[in-house]
């Protein structure tokens, strides 16, 4: 079967929102050091490698929300989709104190750029200047506790940049759901040059915001398909008020 570098779900939906989910998956291609970055299974199941659960929320928000989902099909650790190509972190070395043995004197980035970074981007910018006014959300997910770190008190966080006409008004609504702690640009801050939503967002005004849920909330099919039933009216009222 032929590689497919990503996967696009309910392209002909007529809704305005367009869900993306850039590290849905933690599959390494074959053509990446014979398919293998050299660690055991149980890390390549860990967040390093992809973003747990997120491809299911992804999946339920778009068929909730009428639009489009698409979804990257490689790990993030074989190049990560949610960097510019000048990110120092584009390929990790070292995550959450794991090396990773194929990306320490990777020759291939070049061949990683052609035939999963840029087919990823040329699809999901296809989808998007494909409709009228589209509404980009992206979904991804966080462990609750680095290493050594503090354990993290979030359920969901709001993240963003300088666009903040949909992230302000979904951060308020969220806070005003009593049983949940919400992040404010929080664990990470949204503002990253040449990162998935500048680049698909920002650099065209389009209407956004990118969500964070904690992963072990969504780690089950049960909790994808709770925490998109609970997410998608949200984000239908958050956008019809502010008139966007």
């Amino acid at each position: 079967m032929t590689y497919a570098p990503y996967f696009i779900e309910g392209a002909a939906r007529n809704g305005r929102w367009l869900v993306t989910c850039d590290h849905a998956t933690n599959t390494v291609p074959d053509f990446v050091n014979g398919g293998d970055l050299g660690l055991r299974s149980e890390d390549m199941q860990r967040h390093i490698a992809w973003d747990v659960g997120a491809l299911g929320v992804a999946r339920a928000l778009g068929a909730a929300l009428d639009g489009p989902v698409v979804s990257s099909n490689f790990s993030r650790l074989v190049i990560d989709p949610n960097r510019g190509e000048d990110d120092p972190t584009l390929v990790m070395r070292l995550y959450d104190g794991t090396m990773i043995p194929a990306n320490r004197a990777a020759d291939d980035i070049e061949s990683r750029l052609k035939q999963c970074h840029r087919p990823y981007h040329a699809a999901l910018e296809d989808i998007a200047s494909g409709r009228e006014d589209p509404v980009i959300l992206s979904v991804h997910s966080f462990t609750p506790q680095l290493r050594g770190r503090a354990p993290r008190p979030w359920q969901i966080g709001v993240l963003y940049a300088d666009d903040t006409r949909l992230a302000l008004p979904l951060l308020a609504r969220l806070r005003d759901e009593a049983d949940l702690c919400v992040g404010d640009n929080e664990p990470y801050h949204g503002k990253l040059r040449g990162d998935a939503m500048d680049r698909h967002a920002l650099q065209h005004e389009r209407a956004h915001v990118l969500i964070e849920l904690r992963n072990d909330l969504i780690e089950t099919e049960a909790g994808q398909l709770e925490w998109a039933a609970r997410l998608a009216p949200i984000l239908r009222d958050v956008l019809a008020d502010t008139g966007l």
